[in-house]
Order: structure tokens, then sequence, then C-alpha cells
């Protein structure tokens, strides 16, 4: 085992007393280092050039024991004192005490030198390690209010006594960000922050409080608040841990977290997915129905006439003579069978993909604006500034669905007298505009939930990586401008 050698400095002692006093420390087999002076500059210059471990001072010379605990607390050493004197009385001992000394010895009484001296190594050794202690206490409490102060939220601690009253022990500075209320009032007064939760969620707030403090579990709440004078109403999440205080009490260390952003995006996400589904089950109904109609139209029409022209050929299978003008009617009358199911397939084909769009976009919508002023009686204008813009088949059969079903929706809804239309390219995007001077479309008519025209036609242009925006202004007009990549999802996907 190692042992430590101290360093020791005598102070005010004659080379006589400094003598006996080390000879007193070698015979208790105390391992030292010692230096001796007598004056304060070499006392001032032995306290730079050295770390002593304790300080023996004379109590009657001119650097006596007053001067060095003076000048150690002038200078904020702290160095244990033991006042070691030839001669001194109890008031002397008491009066050195006062001023800092750890121990009075007299000279006649050595034997108390050495346990004084351990005494002092151990008390400035434990006094250093309190120091220490309370040097990373603050250290500790300082990181601790600067996390807090930086968390995007409330930390707090919450006391639950065992007679039902609560308290906030400890509440940071982002209540006032969070709660609008100040850390001093929410101590004083801890029921203000269950006044700001909505009357629907203070039930849960209580039972889970209740279940955590019954079976020492995590407590995990989220509910809605709503600050005094803010009309907007937050959604918060409180996350705590129990533990048991000394008085049988339960004290919760926690965090309040504002997460409006979140709560709101998963209800847009969940009202989302509700109006997809409900888009999905509209669209099966329709292809259903748009199957339907043309099984009906292929039976009743191509299949009707077809069984007509059989019947006319009927008579031509048997040898019964006939007259030259019973054959040309039947002739006459096959031919315009078939012209009619030639029209009928051409008019299923038409429905099924128009043939225009073999000429591109541009005549596409342009013969469907057409199409619209002459079946509608509405006007329909149509500019555009190029003869074609090339697009994938695919693309521009999608373009020429969405802006169907805007003329659509101009004819069913808007009451119209007159629809203007542009179609230009700009920086790889394909622009298509339509606008009618109808009633103008509102927020909650694009928002109700058999919208299916708007919802649908924004879906569409979503998965070709574009966008849709419907704009009204009321008795006025109605502006739909769709946006879509030329290059579709890959333009999109870069």
């Amino acid at each position: 085992m190692l042992v430590k050698t101290l360093n020791m400095l005598l102070v005010g002692y004659s080379a006589e007393d400094a003598q006996r006093i080390c000879r007193t420390l070698k015979e208790g087999d105390l391992y030292f280092n010692s230096e001796c002076i007598n004056t304060i500059d070499a006392f001032s210059k032995a306290l730079v050039e050295c770390s002593w471990d304790v300080i023996l001072s004379d109590a009657m010379t001119d650097l006596g024991a007053e001067q060095v605990l003076f000048h150690l607390a002038m200078h904020h050493l702290t160095i244990p004192v033991i006042v070691v004197s030839s001669q001194g009385s109890d008031e002397s001992a008491v009066h050195f005490m006062k001023a800092g000394a750890q121990d009075f010895i007299l000279m006649a009484c050595m034997v108390r030198l050495i346990p004084a001296i351990q005494r002092s190594l151990k008390q400035m050794e434990a006094l250093h390690h309190i120091c220490e202690a309370q040097l990373a206490l603050q250290k500790s409490e300082a990181r601790f209010r600067a996390i807090a102060s930086n968390l995007p939220g409330l930390v707090f601690q919450f006391l639950l006594n065992r007679d039902g009253s609560k308290s906030f022990p400890y509440v940071s500075e982002g209540s006032v960000m969070l709660l609008g209320i100040l850390p001093t009032a929410l101590i004083e007064q801890p029921d203000l922050f269950t006044d700001l939760i909505l009357p629907e969620d203070r039930v849960t707030y209580d039972e889970l409080m209740q279940t955590s403090a019954k079976h020492f579990s995590t407590w995990n709440w989220e509910g809605r608040i709503q600050v005094k004078g803010d009309p907007d109403i937050k959604w918060v999440s409180l996350r705590a841990t129990p533990r048991r205080p000394l008085n049988d009490a339960v004290l919760w260390d926690g965090v309040v977290m504002n997460i409006s952003r979140n709560k709101l995006a998963e209800i847009e996400i969940a009202r989302s997915h509700a109006q997809l589904a409900e888009l999905s089950s509209y669209l099966q109904k329709i292809k259903e129905h748009e199957r339907a109609k043309i099984a009906r139209e292929i039976h009743d029409d191509i299949g009707g006439t077809l069984t007509a022209i059989k019947c006319e050929l009927l008579p031509f299978m048997d040898t019964k003579p006939r007259k030259p003008d019973f054959y040309q009617q039947k002739a006459a009358s096959i031919e315009k069978l078939v012209d009619y199911v030639i029209d009928s397939t051409r008019r299923i084909s038409m429905d099924l993909r128009p043939g225009i769009l073999d000429f591109g976009i541009v005549a596409a919508i342009e013969w469907q604006a057409r199409k619209f002023s002459k079946r509608t009686e509405i006007p329909c204008q149509f500019y555009c500034d190029s003869e074609d813009i090339p697009l994938d088949a695919d693309l521009a059969t999608a373009i020429f669905r969405i802006f169907q079903e805007i003329l659509t929706n101009i004819y069913k809804h808007a009451g119209a007298s007159n629809v203007r239309v542009k179609l230009f390219e700009a920086d790889g995007w394909i622009f298509l505009e339509a606008t009618d001077n109808g009633c103008g479309i509102r927020e909650a008519d694009m928002n109700k939930p058999g919208s299916f025209g708007i919802r649908g036609m924004r879906e569409r242009c979503h998965q070709l990586g574009g966008d849709l925006r419907v704009s009204g202004i009321p008795e006025k007009e109605t502006c739909v401008i769709i946006k879509i990549p030329v290059n579709g999802k890959e333009q999109y996907a870069l």
C-alpha cells in the first residue's frame, strides 16, 4: 500500500521549534516534506510555487496564524491550517478556530498533532468530494434546464398525494409556449392545466392517471386542449413515468408535446383513405354500369340487327319461286340493317376510345368541345397555340377523359351559358384550363361526400404525377386547371 508523502509548510517558527515539530511527526511515522518560512513575501511565494497539504502556524510571532488565515481567505485558498503554539488560552483557541483554523494545539501537547493533521486531511478530502458533487450537480442541472428549455414541449413533475390533492413541483419554461401559462402560475394553481382540457377528453385524462398510479405503469395520454384566447384546438401527448417518494404519494416525471400537426395529418390520412374507399366503390359501380350498358348495346343493337338480317336471309334459303322485285327489296332492307350495325359498332367503339385521339390531343379536345356545344347548345370556345402536342397514347386518353368529366360537371351543376377552354405546354408540363360563367363552385361543394367527379379527376391527375385545382367565385365563374408532366410519372419521379 502506497503512503502519501505530505507537503507541509511551517510558518513563523524558529529553527528549534521547527525541528521539534518535525521530530514529533517523524516519530509518529508520518511521511512528509517540509519548508519553514518567516516572512510574508516568502509565504506568498511558497503558495505560488508549491501545492501544500497542510500549514502549521505559530500564533505568537510576527507572521502568525491570524495573518496566514487572512491571506488564505483573501485568495480563496482552502489549505487546512493547524495552529501549533508555545502558549495560548481557551479564548485564543476559540478565536483562531472561528477565523478558520482546523485546530489549536499547544507544543506541550504535541501528541495531538498527528491525529489533528489526519483529521484535517480527511475533512478536506470530504470537502473536496462535496465540492465535486455540487459542481457535478450544477452541471447536471444546467444541462437538464438547457434540454428542457429547448424541447418543443413542456417538461414537468406531477405529484398526486394520498388525500387526492395534486401539485406541480416543477414546470419548465415550455409551458408558456404550449399552454400560455407561466411555470410559476401552474405551480401555484395546478388545476389550470386541467381546465384547458376539453370536457370530452378530461375523463380519459383522469382515468389513465389513476391507472398509472394504481399499477405504477407509464402514464400515456393524448387529448385536446384549448388555450385561453386561442381559437385553435391543440392536440397534445402526455408521457410520464411514476415513482414513489417518501410520503407514499405518486410523483411523475414527464413531458407534454404538441402533436397537432401529426394528429391532423393522421386524421387527414384516415379521411383520405375513407374517400378513396368510397371512390373505389363508386368507380367499380360505374365500371359495372358501363359494362352492362355495352352488353345491352351489343345485345340489343348489334345482336338484334344481326337477328333481323338472318330473318331477311331466310327466304333466300328455300326453292320457292319469287319475283325479282322481292329480292331487290330484301337486299335493300339487309343493306340498311348492315349500315345500322356499322353505325352501332362505330358508336360503341367511339365510346370506348374515340378515334379522334389518333389525330392528337389538340384535335381530340377541340372535337369534344364542338360536340359539347352541339349537344348542350352552350358555346365552348377552345384555344391552343399549337396544332399538336405530342403525348403518350395513355396520357392523351387520360387528359381527354378528364376533359369529358369537366364538361359533364359543367353541364350538370354550373348552369353556365359559356365555356372557355385553353390547352398549352410549358416547361415539360401540359396545362388544361376550363372556365365557365356559371354559379361558381364553393369549398363545401368540393368536400361533400358525393363529389366523386372532382375526387376522381384529382386522383387520376395524382396517378399521372400531376395536380388538379378547382377554384370558384360565387355567382360568377368556376375555373378548373389540370397540370400533368408531359413524360408522366417518369418526370414526376425525378
